[in-house]
């Protein structure tokens, strides 16, 4: 059975290597396990350290020789073998369980993959359980994730309120590697004492000079010349159409709910708005009904289409006409 990902720092602690690691999962998770396997091998003696990169043209006999070579410098080496889509194949599926079958003496394999599923799950993969340690390294999920990032901050010294922490989960939606790149950003910008969420919107929210949250929040709060602006200012900056939907998209139909829920209040709670939107959302619903946020959502399908090329138009204008009628909904009629 895999070893879960709680135990990896106690596996990490012993005073010996197991002969092979697979290190799967969430690549941000699974790559900075290997760095500390890494670390730690250095602290043990491993001096000698070969990378294999698995790629279409690998000679998986390079294995082999890799392990079965000598070290005139080194009594203990570690292979690095890097396996970015998680399979093998045939004849890697042989030569690691060839390694797994007899591991020699004074060397460690690590093996990485950034994809793993079920789907990668093999008999190579088992008997490399069996020989050594296979850790998935799964993306929080749910609550996790929230976790997840109280534990980042706390581990690079920072704390947080729970309406700060939970604002940061909200704007990176899952992206391990973006929340990752945040709170090392905070680590440098903040100096001291605990982050409430005004700070937190505040030294997010500085990551550039134009964001898509910062043009949601305007529109959202009726302010359609400032979300203009930045709207303008995110194609300058050469910003995808496509990538600032998403998280626009995902605030329509967030609206959508609130505003087709039978008790405001219940819905709020049950979608987990913290008081620092509730107050914004509560402003935009007041403006408009149901109706108006469906609309918004045609539109934002109408510009999905043409940026693919399925429809006619000009998706920057489109997009213009849809951030204008978010912020004021009596421009519908006027912006068809």
């Amino acid at each position: 059975m895999p070893t879960t990902p709680t135990r990896w720092p106690k596996l990490l602690a012993a005073d010996t290597l197991a002969p092979v690691y697979l290190l799967a999962g969430a690549p941000l998770l699974a790559i900075e396990a290997a760095d500390s396997l890494r670390a730690r091998a250095r602290e043990l003696g491993y001096a000698e350290r070969e990378v294999l990169e698995v790629g279409p043209r690998f000679d998986w006999d390079d294995l082999a020789r890799a392990a079965a070579g000598m070290s005139l410098f080194a009594a203990r080496r570690l292979l690095d073998l890097r396996l970015p889509g998680g399979r093998p194949g045939v004849e890697g599926a042989k030569a690691i369980t060839a390694f797994c079958a007899d591991p020699p003496e004074g060397v460690c394999l690590l093996v990485t993959a950034l994809e793993w599923s079920k789907k990668h799950e093999g008999a190579w993969s088992r008997k490399l359980d069996a020989t050594g340690v296979l850790v998935v390294f799964n993306p929080p999920q749910g609550g996790e994730w929230l976790a997840w990032i109280g534990a980042r901050l706390a581990a690079r010294g920072l704390s947080a309120s729970r309406e700060a922490i939970a604002l940061l989960g909200e704007r990176a939606e899952g992206n391990l590697l973006a929340a990752a790149q945040e709170i090392d950003k905070l680590a440098v910008l903040h100096q001291g004492g605990r982050l409430d969420a005004g700070q937190m919107e505040s030294l997010v929210a500085d990551s550039a000079h134009y964001d898509v949250f910062k043009l949601t929040d305007a529109a959202f709060a009726g302010d359609g010349a400032r979300a203009l602006r930045i709207l303008a200012g995110l194609r300058a900056e050469g910003d995808e159409l496509l990538a600032l939907m998403g998280w626009l998209v995902n605030q329509l139909q967030l609206a959508l709910r609130l505003a087709s829920a039978a008790n405001l209040n219940a819905q709020m709670q049950a979608e987990h708005v913290f008081a620092t939107r509730e107050k914004l959302l509560r402003q935009a619903l007041r403006r408009a009904s149901r109706g108006h946020w469906l609309d918004c959502l045609r539109r934002a399908g109408r510009i999905d289409r043409m940026v693919k090329g399925r429809a006619p138009g000009d998706p920057w204008r489109e997009a213009e006409r849809l951030v204008a009628v978010i912020a004021e909904p009596r421009l519908a009629e006027a912006l068809v």
